[in-house]
């Protein structure tokens, strides 16, 4: 991304892949190409929990979206990380597998720059997806704090603002 390496933030896709094999859900991993999933190291952090470690090798091997069935699948979440502000926006495999799971009643959910999967998406009437829903993403000023707003493809809430009514967003507070 404009020379800085991107990849997918561990923990957004950690926690929530923790928390529904724990409650019994099967959860499938699949990235934009398929094979190893790139992370960004800034989200490694040097005491990482151990049960984020039990995570990581199931990125190394994970399938393309483009292989992904929507009938098979209750729900999808698109984590994120800045890779996901580079290869979602444009991929016609987001957008089907998004308009497809909404149209079934099925859940449709993002994380952080994962929202960035939904903002180009239009339905066969030319509407966006997102218009009339309630979004929130990564921030304008998150993306100062982190020095990358100069180097994203475009700011997240940005663009969700223009097609959104209900950008959600609260005060930026640093992590101590």
């Amino acid at each position: 991304m404009n020379g800085h390496p991107t990849g997918l933030w561990l923990e957004e896709l950690a926690t929530p892949y923790i928390l529904f094999t724990l409650s019994r859900f099967n959860v499938d991993i699949v990235s934009i190409k398929g094979g190893k999933v790139p992370l960004d190291q800034w989200s490694i952090p040097i005491d990482i929990l151990p049960i984020f470690e039990y995570v990581k090798p199931l990125l190394q091997n994970t399938k393309p979206i483009s292989s992904v069935n929507f009938l098979n699948y209750d729900a999808i979440l698109f984590c994120g990380g800045h890779g996901a502000i580079v290869d979602f926006p444009n991929n016609p495999y987001v957008a089907n597998l998004i308009l497809n799971m909404y149209r079934n009643r099925r859940i449709v959910a993002a994380v952080c720059h994962g929202v960035a999967g939904l903002v180009n998406v239009k339905d066969e009437y030319g509407s966006f997806f997102v218009t009339g829903k309630r979004i929130t993403g990564f921030t304008n000023e998150e993306e100062k704090a982190v020095h990358l707003a100069d180097r994203v493809p475009f700011l997240l809430e940005s663009k969700l603002i223009k097609k959104v009514p209900y950008f959600m967003k609260h005060q930026f507070l640093h992590h101590m």
